[in-house]
């Protein structure tokens, strides 16, 4: 049993070696804890760290007898200080190795973890050089954009001047309809005037032509 205890935590120290300094079988053992830990794994490990737990208790307990035993008769014999030695030994081994495989566990997970941590800033790595590597055509584009829009804005500004000039045009051309229509409106005030005196003057002369038509008439008579 102690032979195998100690065949045990030196494979675990072993195990702890192969985890600290990276070694070509770094990366098996790894996958190899990997697998374990899949499916059933888990609880076999679990059985078994409880069986030892619970046999480590018992050895306790045998050493602790012991030493009740020795103390209540008073006498100090050879065999039970063997046995007792050896229990001590053996739970000593026993709490010794459980603590190695919480080790393992802890060492397991943080390489994991940082594994996976390595793979996600090589991944951001990588999108940041692509950034990079796209950062020119962008700054083009957004020089292209600026350009247009400056262009843009310059044809803007002329269209507005030009609106301008429209307006000021069509407010000139409305003034000049507005003075035409009056003038238009003069003239035929004007052209009434003249038309009703033209009417009245041949009205005039009518009378004078009947006037003097009767006359003749008289000095023909």
């Amino acid at each position: 049993m102690i032979q195998v205890l100690f065949a045990l935590i030196f494979a675990e120290m072993l195990l702890i070696v192969l985890f600290i300094f990276k070694t070509p079988l770094r990366k098996p053992v790894i996958m190899g804890l990997d697998r374990i830990k899949r499916g059933s794994g888990p609880i076999v490990v679990q059985t078994v760290g409880g069986t030892v737990f619970v046999v480590m208790l018992a050895t306790l307990y045998n050493a602790v007898a012991i030493k009740r035993r020795q103390m209540r008769d008073a006498t100090t014999d050879s065999t039970d200080q063997i046995l007792c030695a050896r229990h001590l030994l053996g739970a000593s081994l026993m709490g010794f190795s459980l603590f190695l495989v919480l080790a393992i566990d802890r060492l397991h997970h943080y390489i994991r973890e940082l594994r996976i941590r390595r793979k996600s800033i090589e991944a951001l790595k990588k999108q940041n050089q692509a950034l990079e590597d796209e950062k020119p055509a962008v700054s083009n584009q957004i020089k292209a954009m600026e350009e247009e829009k400056a262009t843009l804005q310059g044809r803007i500004k002329e269209l507005e001047t030009q609106l301008e000039e429209k307006s000021k045009e069509a407010s000139r051309a409305g003034a000049s309809a507005v003075a035409l229509k009056k003038q238009s409106d003069g003239f035929l005030i004007e052209y009434e005037r003249l038309l009703e005196e033209n009417q009245k003057l041949r009205s005039q002369l009518q009378s004078l032509d009947r006037k003097f038509s009767y006359s003749d008439i008289k000095k023909f008579l």
